[in-house]
C-alpha cells in the first residue's frame, strides 16, 4: 500500500496514468472515495495508460462503459448485485480487460477475491490524498 497526494486534476491524471502500467488484463480494481473526490477523473488516467484516447466520462446510467475490450468502467451506484447480475455486467470480470468499478461496495458480493483497490480522499477543491 502506497500513500500520494496531488494537487490537482493533472497530477490525478498522471499518478493514474502510471499506475495503469501495472495493471495486467484481467485486473480489477475498486475505487472507493465519496462523490466528487476525483474516482472519474482517476480512471481518465488510467484509461490514458492503456493506450485509450477516447473521451472517458462517467458511466453512471450505462453502468458500464467498454472501451475496446481494455477497459470496462463501471459506475455502480444506482444498481444492486442482483440487476448486476442480470444485465450481465459481472461477466466482465473474467475477460480480458481491466474492470475499473466505482461504488463497488453496491454489488460486494459479486465481486471475485484479489480485487485491487485505489481509495481517493478529497482533501480540498483540487488537492487529493489517494492511496494505492
Amino acid at each position: 500500500m502506497a500513500i500520494f497526494y496531488t494537487k490537482n486534476a493533472g497530477e490525478t491524471i498522471s499518478l493514474a496514468e502510471a499506475y495503469a502500467k501495472t495493471l495486467k488484463p484481467g485486473d480489477i480494481v475498486l475505487l472507493d472515495g465519496d462523490m466528487g473526490a476525483g474516482k472519474t477523473v482517476f480512471a481518465k488516467g488510467v484509461a490514458k495508460g492503456l493506450g485509450i484516447e477516447e473521451e472517458i466520462t462517467s458511466p453512471t446510467y450505462a453502468y458500464m462503459n467498454d472501451y475496446d475490450g481494455i477497459l470496462y468502467h463501471y459506475d455502480c451506484y444506482r444498481i444492486d448485485g442482483y440487476k448486476a447480475e442480470a444485465l450481465g455486467l459481472t461477466d466482465y470480470f473474467y475477460g480480458n480487460g481491466v474492470c475499473l468499478i466505482e461504488w463497488s461496495q453496491n454489488i460486494e458480493e459479486l465481486l471475485p477475491s484479489g480485487c485491487k483497490r485505489v481509495v481517493i480522499e478529497k482533501i480540498s477543491e483540487e488537492e487529493r490524498k489517494i492511496t494505492l
